[in-house]
């Protein structure tokens, strides 16, 4: 399948801005079933310095410096990328937890994707051990780490509801599970800090879910959304497995990756300071529309 991506993000500043520094992290990432075929960001107004670098995570991101005065700020970013992901493994498939939470701290492999970076507290995630408790009750002794995550997953789906006011970017992780309710980002961080409560590498991915307006109706421009969800390390031979909490499924060829890392600290798509005073509207458009959909 191959999708073609915009994400299109405006902030509306109510005084002028003099400066801004900000970093971008809007190019998908190559790996991980898919491959980026094309990429581009477009930037008003132009910005005066613009580095392009490659994170420890193997995230491209872009660093910007912008010194002309403005009330608007606007980032366009296009890409074009195929994906085609394995079936996911039969359920339970795998080694049991606690052997994949040795094997983990056991690997020396200290790269990007090893597990080492992924097994413990972040800044956003801390260890919650009300969470860590919750989780537990997926994970019997011996039971396969792949197979008791999809059960952890499908018990957040019935257990949580999904309520875009009743959480912000900035809810402490422990306020969003005493709520029950949250955003994908809330599902996401709930179930990471479960996973790494009971010692296991659970890393937070940040994409697109590709949607489908209803039958008859067309696609609305601008109507999707950015999406998160959490990849857990079932061991060497399984290795990195997606699992979608807020949507109660394995990762497949409707999610495309942008970035990985422990948090969302670690992948905002936009974030840096502006030189202002006032209030700021954040707007966000997101298409995602596979190439081969009529009408495209």
């Amino acid at each position: 399948m191959i999708y073609g991506l915009r994400h299109l993000t405006t902030y509306r500043y109510a005084r002028t801005v003099r400066s801004a520094r900000c970093t971008l992290r809007l190019r998908p990432r190559d790996g991980d079933g898919q491959r980026v075929l094309d990429s581009t960001v477009a930037i008003t107004p132009a910005p005066r310095s613009r580095l392009e670098r490659r994170d420890f995570f193997g995230l491209d991101t872009i660093s910007l410096v912008l010194d002309e005065p403005h009330e608007t700020f606007a980032v366009e970013a296009f890409s074009r990328v195929a994906v085609e992901r394995p079936p996911p493994p039969p359920p339970e498939s795998g080694p049991g937890w606690e052997a994949v939470r040795e094997a983990a701290l056991a690997l020396p492999s200290l790269g990007p994707d090893g597990p080492a970076h992924f097994q413990f507290r972040s800044q956003r995630v801390p260890l919650v051990p009300a969470v860590t408790d919750y989780a537990r009750g997926s994970f019997s002794p011996g039971r396969s780490a792949y197979g008791a995550a999809v059960e952890l997953m499908r018990r957040m789906r019935n257990d949580f509801k999904f309520d875009a006011k009743a959480t912000t970017v900035s809810t402490p992780l422990a306020e969003a599970f005493a709520l029950r309710a949250g955003v994908c980002q809330d599902f996401a961080h709930v179930m990471i800090a479960g996973l790494r409560g009971l010692g296991l590498p659970a890393s937070y991915v940040s994409g697109y879910l590709r949607t489908r307006p209803p039958p008859g109706r067309p696609r609305l421009r601008g109507a999707d959304a950015s999406h998160a969800w959490v990849a857990l390390w079932c061991g060497q031979e399984l290795g990195w497995i997606g699992l979608d909490p807020t949507n109660d499924c394995v990762v497949q060829d409707d999610h495309i990756v942008v970035a990985r890392g422990r948090d969302y600290g670690d992948v905002a798509p936009i974030d840096g300071i502006v030189s202002s005073a006032g209030a700021q509207k954040l707007t966000v458009e997101v298409d995602v529309i596979p190439e081969d959909e009529e009408g495209v």
